[in-house]
């Protein structure tokens, strides 16, 4: 019988130390070349508006499909912008193994990659915490990035006023204006749908670490040249250079895909100030549908 689980089951059962580990494990595998996965079909409904998501990718313990439905427009309605659902199936035999909601998978696993990311891009010695953006995502980052490093102050900024307030009063936080917020920062978070580039790399102190994981078309950008001018690094060359304003328009150098950092196969660049540009690809999806599902069988 094909298992379903709803968001409330997801969340009950995904646990961020194990999510952060299994990211590393799954785009390792994927620089590697061990995953078979295209580029996501973005297919465009309504330009600005809505979208309709793709994802396939296969693995040597998972294989599956996520749809994701992205719909900017939803914003301020109380309906997410993202919505998802992913299939998982056997990859020996074929089967189908599950159906689960694909929302919160979404948003803890582009958090649980940025975690893994700052882990080793980082300054050891990072205290401070810029959180531009005070969405779901935020919300994540700023509970996935905790494990990874002790913040001893967390900024954020909106570009609605209120939002950034209300954040920082449910979250121990100093609402701020965007360049206040970043200057000096040690690990800056930019999580928008921004247009136009928010974040301006004269604003970047020596060493920071940006993972920039908004603004998710190759027309949008939040980042400007100057900053997409340090160290870059991203999840997939193929997807960044078709998907990313930031990386196409800046026509930023990538250094290395991350999972090459967590294979080994790429020094990861702690001397310097990073650039960690996600999209997110569908081999993060499926792994941590695995992990879902596994729990869901107790074989964990």
């Amino acid at each position: 019988m094909v298992m379903y689980l709803n968001e409330e089951r997801v969340g009950h059962l995904l646990r961020w130390d194990p999510l952060i580990a299994a990211m590393e494990t799954a785009l390792a595998g994927f620089s590697l070349g061990r995953v078979l996965q295209p580029v996501r079909n973005m297919m465009t409904i309504e330009e600005g508006k809505r979208y309709l998501g793709i994802m396939p990718a296969v693995a040597d313990d998972a294989m599956g499909v996520k749809l994701v439905s992205f719909y900017p427009g939803n914003a301020g309605s109380g309906v997410p912008t993202h919505l998802a659902m992913v299939l998982l199936f056997r990859p020996d035999t074929g089967e189908p193994l599950a159906v689960m909601d694909g929302r919160l998978i979404t948003e803890m696993r582009t958090a649980a990659v940025s975690a893994a990311a700052t882990r080793r891009l980082a300054a050891a010695d990072s205290r401070i915490l810029a959180l531009l953006g005070s969405g779901v995502q935020a919300r994540a980052h700023l509970q996935a990035l905790s494990l990874v490093r002790q913040f001893d102050e967390v900024r954020v900024w909106s570009r609605t006023t209120e939002h950034a307030r209300l954040f920082a009063e449910q979250h121990k936080a100093k609402a701020m204006p965007v360049e206040a917020a970043v200057r000096g920062a040690d690990v800056i978070v930019t999580a928008t749908n921004a247009l136009q580039p928010i974040l301006k790399g004269a604003w970047l102190k020596p060493g920071a670490h940006v993972n920039a994981v908004g603004s998710p078309r190759p027309d949008w950008r939040e980042l400007d040249d100057k900053a997409m001018a340090n160290t870059l690094i991203v999840d997939s060359r193929e997807a960044a250079l078709k998907e990313s304003g930031d990386v196409i328009l800046s026509k930023g150098k990538i250094y290395a895909e991350i999972g090459e950092i967590f294979a080994g196969a790429k020094e990861a660049p702690i001397s310097t100030t990073t650039v960690f540009k996600s999209v997110g690809i569908a081999i993060e999806d499926i792994a941590t549908a695995k992990l879902v599902y596994d729990a869901a069988c107790g074989k964990q």
